[in-house]
């Protein structure tokens, strides 16, 4: 008996591979120099480089010389805010991303932190929910605040550019955009200094020192033109209607069901919601069980008991959160995988049993 594919819905935590970025990557492979080598096969593996970094940097909208290549946006964060202007820490709002609250001041205000010259750190998007925060950014920095902005969730699925603000700094991570794991990149405005935390070297302009990473670079690059392809395409309008779609569904179903973020600017392919009385690691096994993948959060929190510190920071009650599912979808998913989906959940809450008033 034929079994049916898994459904793939979290495209957040890591896009699937791009088929440009695994030709990329295999190419890559074949390369042997080293790109700080000045003999011919070292010249080839820098064209690699410096291809990807001008791929890179059409999607993000800035100077190729701007892109720094690190692991990934949390050591990209760790780059910018471990060592902060004047050695003050960074203000921030306390739905950040994890790689940017690890470095966040708690105990102070933005109107301080503006004051003082700190670092304001925003999030492009939030990953969660999906909320978009572009607009409070980019005010902050026309407005001459040194603004740090996590876009890791932002690149490639709505039309950002580094360069509509005077940004100090982004950051953005490859798996995101359909690149591979493992890798991304500091985009660091022209004249910007920072004391890089790898040192030895000298590459990445003595920025972040270290062999670069040439096949993951490589299929980043190849990831980022086709991402850039499909915004201009106007591929994530049909994403959002699909997203439309199961939500609209879902509220049929579920009346009660709480959908975060909604009522604002959201990323076209996210969708985040809870329902009382349904706790969001039994309500994600069932689904796992059923062929679905989703999650219920940011996915370096997921694996957390403890409800997401987004949802308490939107003021969402702690035994709603703790019942919070994120499902996100990305081009590749297809009207009959939608339509399968609600099947699927729509059947698991007929058969789940009436839940308890929440507490």
């Amino acid at each position: 008996m034929s079994r049916l594919p898994r459904l793939y819905l979290d495209w957040n935590a890591a896009a699937p591979l791009r088929p440009e970025a695994k030709s990329a990557m295999l190419a890559a492979m074949e390369t042997a120099g080293n790109p700080s080598s000045v003999h011919a096969e070292g010249r080839a593996a820098r064209a690699i480089l410096e291809t990807a970094r001008e791929r890179l940097a059409a999607l993000a909208g800035c100077k190729p010389s701007e892109v720094v290549f690190t692991s990934g946006a949390t050591e990209a964060a760790a780059m910018m805010l471990a060592n902060p202007p004047g050695g003050l820490k960074a203000w921030g709002p306390p739905d950040l991303h994890s790689c940017a609250m690890a470095w966040r001041d708690p105990e102070i205000s933005e109107d301080q932190a503006r004051a003082e010259g700190r670092l304001l750190a925003f999030a492009a998007a939030e990953g969660e929910t999906g909320a978009i925060r572009l607009e409070q950014a980019e005010a902050a920095a026309r407005a001459g605040a040194q603004v740090f902005l996590d876009a890791s969730q932002a690149m490639g699925k709505i039309a950002w550019r580094f360069d509509a603000a005077p940004f100090r700094a982004a950051v953005l991570s490859s798996s995101k955009f359909g690149g591979p794991k493992g890798c991304g990149a500091l985009i660091l405005r022209e004249g910007v200094e920072i004391e890089p935390l790898l040192k030895g070297g000298g590459q990445e302009s003595r920025r972040r020192s270290g062999t670069e990473n040439l096949i993951g670079i490589a299929g980043m690059g190849a990831a980022a033109e086709a991402a850039k392809r499909d915004l201009e395409a106007g591929v994530w309008a049909q994403v959002r209607d699909r997203r439309d779609r199961w939500e609209a569904a879902l509220k049929a179903e579920a009346p009660e069901a709480a959908i975060f973020a909604a009522q604002g600017p959201r990323l076209p392919n996210t969708s985040a919601f809870a329902l009382p009385g349904w706790r969001s690691d039994t309500h994600m096994m069932q689904l796992d069980l059923a062929g679905v993948a989703v999650s219920s959060g940011s996915a370096c929190s997921s694996g957390k008991v403890a409800a997401s510190h987004v949802l308490k920071a939107l003021g969402v009650p702690e035994a709603l959160a703790q019942g919070a599912i994120r499902v996100s979808l990305g081009p590749t998913t297809t009207d009959a995988e939608v339509d399968r989906f609600i099947e699927i959940w729509t059947g698991l809450h007929k058969r789940r049993p009436t839940p308890q008033a929440a507490a």
